[in-house]
């Protein structure tokens, strides 16, 4: 059985984690440059649901809560590097949680992934970031990801596979690949923040789990956001 368990975490190694992930995941969605916290940064990524965030490496409760009473815009987003049981005592009305996150790290190797009969794949780099595309062979939309490297380390992000495609080794091949792309760029780590589902597949291609994320948005109703 494959653990999902994070290992220990080490705050220090957690927070320059975080900071790698960080530095990919703006070049990957193309957002505002961090602002550095007390607490951690603070990031402007400009789309209605998702104003801005704030990440906090370590939260504090006494930092959430100051952060959680003095907002009031919707699209507000937390992402607290910690379980959501920890910080759900520490907020105000309004705030929501999304699906938990966990921050993985795995060593980058070369890779030589086969694509599954009755599939294509397509890669392209552009601003920094290489984009993977599975179809069928008649077109229609199979799975997709994207990495940014940046130095010695790469953010995976944005990994996704169509329903109608699941378990068919689609998700593999679009991770091995962004993998081997980024190793070939010379980055050395690879980094990501996964959903519950996506921690499954990322461990089981040997990603280590780091660290819980509870992931938060502002809004007054219970209506799902993106972010």
């Amino acid at each position: 059985m494959t653990s999902t368990a994070a290992t220990a975490p080490d705050r220090a190694t957690i927070g320059t984690l975080v900071r790698a992930w960080i530095d990919g995941w703006i070049v990957s969605r193309g957002t505002s440059d961090p602002i550095d916290r007390p607490w951690g940064w603070t990031i402007d990524a400009g789309q209605a649901n998702h104003v801005s965030r704030h990440v906090l490496p370590a939260p504090a409760e006494a930092d959430v809560r100051t952060l959680a009473a003095a907002t009031s815009a919707p699209g507000t987003w937390l992402k607290l590097f910690a379980e959501d049981d920890t910080v759900r005592p520490w907020l105000t009305e309004g705030w929501q949680f999304d699906q938990p996150g966990y921050l993985m790290t795995i060593p980058l190797t070369a890779e030589r992934p086969e694509v599954p009969v009755g599939y294509t794949l397509t890669t392209w780099t552009r601003g920094g970031v290489t984009r993977v595309l599975v179809r069928t062979t008649e077109g229609h939309f199979a799975a997709r990801g994207q990495i940014a490297p940046t130095g010695r380390t790469a953010v995976a992000d944005q990994i996704e596979t169509a329903p109608t495609h699941q378990r068919r080794g689609l998700g593999s091949l679009v991770m091995r690949t962004l993998q081997n792309t980024a190793y070939e760029s010379g980055a050395t780590g690879g980094i990501l923040v996964g959903t519950p589902e996506g921690q499954a597949l990322y461990s089981a291609l040997g990603w280590e789990t780091r660290s819980p994320m509870a992931s938060l948005y502002f809004r007054p109703t219970e209506e799902p956001a993106e972010g």
